[in-house]
């Protein structure tokens, strides 16, 4: 006698072949139509042996494992069990966790790197193959992932981790360059390599015009870099004492109001600077607690600037980094669980995050070329619970396969469908 439940409905058990990615397979396919497998086959390293799986054979089941929500490398369990799944995209050999991992490591000491550089510029360029316009804002940032790994070390914010720096076009999203760093890396080392990474990065015709920064990049040779190739620029400034100074000197007169404070500029160089540069000044009182101390009454807020236009334009247009740098920087991070590295190894998590680059700029890609427009906005958490967890059967009939899903999806999963079809890469 079965026992009592709370809902009156009944299990039972079906030899159909079911999928709970059904949504997953339109992905998938877009990823055929872009010849994925072919770009990472033809950058990464081969295999040793003719007997080995092809570098595409552990690239495609991580990328589908990312846009899916996967978190572990044993998530890729769950696509090797996903028989419908595997049979629309003919993933008829998948290796497993363990060998994945054994890839990654291998990828990290053999040129994986490298390669998925390549595979990423291509991407981007194909994403902006037919947009107009040849000037973009290039945004960079440092982020945190907090990681007990065995290579990993200790961060200026006391955690053990890692410390990549992402570089994000505000004009598209698409991600041009990143850099997996130790996490006792300064967030301020290498920037200007960074930038001159990125710039190289851009595909033809296409160029860095604008660049927007934390204090991180108050660096001289980054000014002089932007000086000579005429690129403008708001990045936050450090309060040393020469800022600090000229702070001091700004008169009383030039502070006008702005938001909750006031604001005012003035001119500045620093050393090594080959051209001098504003110094936008935010004042703001401080809010001090009950029974606190004696300590600031006001508190400020600098940006270096050479760009031409009010104090407020560029504040303003300094402060769209947290849509277009930080935001972004989460929906890679979080939204796509590179938070949770597979590896004891830095190398190895390296090539893993450049991987989970590739799969984020895909993402982009596939809204921008086959999505519906209203889908466009959309991060990658809402379009993993409204198109790819669609639950569907997967039949075979008359020699043709057949994925049978709910009336109310066809018209979408035809669209997206058609669109796909319509790509055409070499």
């Amino acid at each position: 006698m079965m026992a009592q439940t709370v809902l009156p409905f009944k299990l039972g058990i079906t030899n159909e072949t079911l999928t709970a990615h059904a949504g997953l397979a339109l992905f998938g396919e877009f990823c055929r139509a872009h010849h994925l497998s072919d770009l990472v086959d033809g950058e990464l390293p081969a295999p040793g042996s003719g007997a080995g799986y092809h570098p595409s054979q552990f690239a495609l089941p991580l990328v589908l494992l990312l846009h899916g929500g996967g978190r572990t490398l044993e998530d890729l369990r769950e696509l090797r069990r996903d028989a419908g799944l595997r049979e629309m995209l003919q993933l008829t050999e998948m290796p497993s966790a363990d060998a994945t991992g054994d890839w990654l490591r291998r990828m990290g000491t053999s040129g994986g790197l490298r390669g998925l550089a390549a595979v990423n510029r291509t991407l981007v360029a194909r994403a902006m193959g037919a947009a107009e316009g040849t000037d973009y804002t290039l945004d960079i940032d440092a982020t945190q992932i907090v990681a007990e790994k065995e290579e990993a070390s200790r961060t200026y914010k006391g955690e053990r981790g890692y410390m990549p720096i992402v570089g994000h076009l505000a004009e598209n999203d698409l991600v041009v360059g990143e850099e997996f760093r130790a996490g006792n890396d300064s967030p301020g080392a290498r920037n200007l390599e960074f930038i001159e990474y990125c710039a190289v990065q851009m595909p033809a015709g296409r160029r860095i015009v604008r660049l927007r920064a934390d204090s991180a990049a108050y660096q001289a040779g980054i000014f002089n870099w932007c000086a000579e190739n005429r690129v403008s620029f708001a990045i936050g400034a450090d309060l040393d004492v020469a800022v600090r100074a000229a702070i001091r000197g700004i008169l009383t007169e030039d502070w006008r109001k702005f938001r909750d404070g006031w604001i005012a500029e003035t001119g500045h160089t620093m050393n090594a600077t080959q051209q001098d540069f504003r110094l936008i000044v935010i004042r703001r009182p401080v809010q001090r607690e009950m029974f606190a101390a004696e300590g600031e009454t006001e508190r400020y807020t600098v940006i270096a600037s050479n760009r031409e236009e009010t104090a407020e334009q560029t504040v303003a247009w300094y402060n769209q980094r947290g849509e277009h740098c930080e935001n972004r920087i989460k929906d890679l991070k979080v939204g796509f669980q590179l938070e949770h590295l597979p590896c004891g190894q830095q190398a190895a998590n390296a090539v893993y995050f450049r991987l989970g680059v590739v799969a984020y700029n895909l993402f982009v890609l596939f809204k921008l070329q086959v999505l519906p427009p209203a889908w466009r906005r959309s991060q990658i958490q809402t379009v993993r619970w409204r198109l790819y967890q669609i639950a569907g059967k997967v039949v075979d009939h008359a020699g043709a396969v057949y994925l049978k899903i709910r009336r109310t999806w066809l018209k979408l999963f035809e669209s997206i469908r058609t669109r796909a079809a319509q790509l055409v890469w070499a």
